[in-house]
């Protein structure tokens, strides 16, 4: 089953930007905690950032705290996740993910239990 359709990833230069974004299908995304995950070449899924449903609390990986935001349009029911001053070292496959349960979405490695994903957008950092 299909919960999102994906936009956004691409390849970039070191020092660039991408926004991902996820629209949620069949169900209000203001209704859910959000979250980004990725997988780099070779290695275990890994969290990104992460929202409650209200937006008053978000975390990020230090990796990419100061460089990436997370936010949401629920008019547009759609979550993004912009990304600024990407490194070689941000490459992977980006999944977005929705849950009722925000400590689901901010694990370090996803739980089997979450809810809705989606399938993945390619981000290649390189010169």
């Amino acid at each position: 089953q299909v919960h999102f359709v994906e936009s956004g990833g691409g390849l970039v230069q070191p020092g660039g930007s991408l926004r991902l974004s996820c629209a949620a299908l069949g169900f209000a995304l203001d209704t859910t905690a959000i979250g980004w995950f990725r997988q780099a070449p070779g290695m275990e899924r890994v969290g990104v950032s992460c929202m409650d449903k209200k937006d008053e609390h978000v975390y990020y990986a230090d990796s990419v705290k100061g460089r990436f935001t997370i936010s949401r349009d629920n008019t547009a029911n759609t979550l993004y996740l912009q990304m600024n001053n990407l490194q070689p070292a941000d490459t992977g496959l980006y999944y977005c993910a929705a849950d009722s349960v925000l400590e689901r979405l901010c694990s370090a490695k996803p739980p089997p239990q979450v809810e809705y994903w989606g399938r993945g957008s390619q981000v290649t950092v390189s010169e």
